[in-house]
């Protein structure tokens, strides 16, 4: 919790303090007005019934008459303390969420936590889910705890005036127990909160287990809608089947634990909900009957004993909220933990990491570059190699060897290793995986993926998709759709080209970047490093045919037991991509 509360409470200091404080004391305010009116009801209630026992017709109508007032003042003050409560607690939540999902996103956190923090499953959940459960009943047990202790106090005073002392004569000795509705009230909510902690104790990691497997059912459920196609494709339904089947009993055996244990929380919850009322009306009743106390007195006494009550077993009457909130909290810290070790391991590793740097030629540099896992296996072992500027250079190697895990320490994702990557300083470098990325949004939106809000013509757009095969798409530009699953693997690789030819990138680094393509259209989209994007220095991971035609020279990762090994060798034109090229520059002019 220490963790969680050193991050939390930053709303209350850091930037927004000033919004954090002023919705604090409006909660506030509001519930000092609210535990104001019930004292007041509490001695509208002497009135009544004082009035009712002397049946005084115009006491009880002046009663009925501050009535209408007290319903107001109680309507007006529980609603405002209702709507002051949801506003901090939404901007609480809005300040934590930016915390952790910034946190998250950064420096590439949420792609490194899947190779280091594989047992945290669905961070997004979490942040989504558990952040808000963490902080919204938060507030409320706040307000409660407050305005427990300023009721337990208030109300207790009036036991102490109204009820007075209890007297019993023993033996010819009169004993005094001063205050004794007070005390009663005390004793009893110290007895039924101890009963429902040590009864609900075994609650929190309940609750937390059935946390955790309900975010690994959800993220099943999730992973099969993302792979909906090839699990259709493969007539895997009937296994998916019994894996939602199996996940789901253990969602269902972490529910059975929950419910088992509530059910002794209920058996003590429903005890004490049945003594509740009866426990005062037994001890003031001695002094109705003797005469000591009237009616109206009573009834006051019990209104406030029960006010007591309430507000002293307030840890009774919240513990199963109290376990789903701390199981919650402790998902949150999971999260940070291990987001706060991904950190340290970073910084631990210190002296180990690829470094990145800036090359002052217009080149790239790898120097005696190790790339490993992140259990410490190298993969790709001391590369050197120089990658000049406008160069076109293909990687190539069986599976395995690292390609694509060097095309990631490229781009800065993979700090795992040691040596050097030094990439020109301030050229602009464009990513093609082999699955683009499509953002939901305009179909203008996807093609200037990530640079949407820059200005570019629609021209300039048009021309793009119809360059890399995708004019019949120029009339969508500026509808809204689901174009990941719209487009086919092969149209999002086209997609990919569009945003190079409207970018115009420096440097780019593909990643089987036209697997998805026929032969035919993989020519005409590599064609265009030979014309519209000529100037751009080019990395390319891949093995199809043909793509030695594209490129000036070729890098091969031989597997090794130590590691990977890089070789390098200049590649000549041949005869049939000259023929190519020619016949393109034809049609071209044509």
């Amino acid at each position: 919790m220490g963790r969680f509360f050193r991050t939390a409470l930053g709303f209350w200091s850091g930037a927004t303090r000033l919004r954090a404080w002023l919705l604090t004391g409006t909660v506030l305010l509001f519930a000092a007005a609210q535990i104001a009116t019930a004292v007041a009801v509490n001695g509208w209630n002497r009135l009544f019934f004082d009035a009712l026992e002397k049946r005084d017709v115009a006491a009880v109508w002046s009663a009925v008459g501050w009535l209408p007032l007290l319903v107001v003042a109680s309507a007006l003050t529980l609603s405002s303390l209702v709507v002051s409560r949801m506003l901090l607690q939404a901007r609480w939540r809005e300040y934590l969420t930016d915390r952790l999902a910034g946190w998250w996103i950064a420096d590439q956190r949420y792609y490194r936590m899947q190779f280091t923090a594989t047992e945290q499953t669905a961070p997004e959940f979490r942040i989504a889910e558990d952040v808000r459960l963490s902080v919204e009943p938060l507030v409320e047990f706040a307000i409660g705890l407050i305005s427990a202790a300023v009721t337990a106090a208030t109300f207790a005073a009036i036991l102490w005036h109204v009820a007075g002392s209890a007297r019993f004569t023993i033996g010819g000795t009169e004993l005094v127990i001063p205050s004794y509705m007070a005390l009663a009230a005390i004793v009893y909510a110290i007895i039924a909160s101890f009963a429902a902690y040590f009864a609900g104790r075994p609650l929190v990691g309940r609750i937390s287990a059935k946390n955790e497997a309900e975010a690994q059912f959800r993220a099943e459920m999730t992973r099969l809608r993302e792979n909906a196609e090839s699990i259709a494709l493969i007539r895997g339904d009937a296994d998916e089947r019994l894996s939602v089947r199996e996940n789901y009993r253990r969602v269902l055996s972490a529910w059975f634990g929950v419910i088992r244990q509530q059910g002794v929380v209920a058996l003590v919850l429903n005890t004490n909900g049945a003594l509740f009322p009866i426990v005062p009306l037994l001890l003031i009743a001695p002094k109705y009957l003797s005469g000591e106390v009237t009616l109206g007195a009573v009834m006051q006494v019990v209104a406030a004993f029960s006010a007591v009550q309430a507000a002293l077993i307030w840890f009774v009457d919240n513990f199963v909220r109290l376990a789903e909130w701390f199981a919650s909290v402790a998902r949150v810290d999971e999260l940070q933990e291990a987001m706060e070790a991904l950190d340290v391991g970073t910084i631990m590793e210190g002296e180990t990491q690829i470094a990145l740097t800036e090359s002052e030629d217009g080149a790239i540099h790898l120097e005696n570059l190790s790339v490993a896992h992140s259990n410490g296996r190298v993969v790709i072992a001391d590369a050197s190699v120089v990658i000049n500027l406008g160069e076109k250079v293909l990687v190539v190697g069986e599976s395995g060897t690292g390609k694509s895990t060097l095309i990631r320490a490229l781009a800065g994702l993979w700090p795992w290793g040691s040596g050097s990557i030094a990439v020109p300083r301030g050229k602009s470098i464009a990513f093609v995986p082999q699955k683009p990325y499509l953002p939901i949004g305009t179909l203008r939106t996807v093609a200037l993926y990530p640079e949407a809000e820059k200005p570019v013509a629609d021209e300039v757009v048009v021309a793009a998709l119809k360059r890399c095969g995708l004019a019949y798409m120029a009339k969508r530009l500026d509808e809204t759709e689901r174009w990941d699953q719209i487009l086919s693997g092969g149209e999002r690789q086209r997609m990919a080209f569009a945003r190079l030819l409207i970018q115009r990138p420096d440097i780019i680094i593909m990643d089987e970047a036209t697997s998805a393509l026929d032969e035919d259209s993989q020519d005409s989209l590599l064609r265009l490093f030979d014309q519209e994007l000529a100037h751009a220095t080019l990395i390319s991971v891949g093995h199809r045919p043909g793509l030695e035609d594209y490129h000036e020279r070729k890098i091969t990762l031989e597997k090794r037991l130590a590691g990977a090994h890089l070789t390098s060798r200049r590649l000549g034109k041949s005869l049939w991509r000259l023929f190519r090229q020619h016949k393109a520059a034809n049609d071209t002019a044509t």
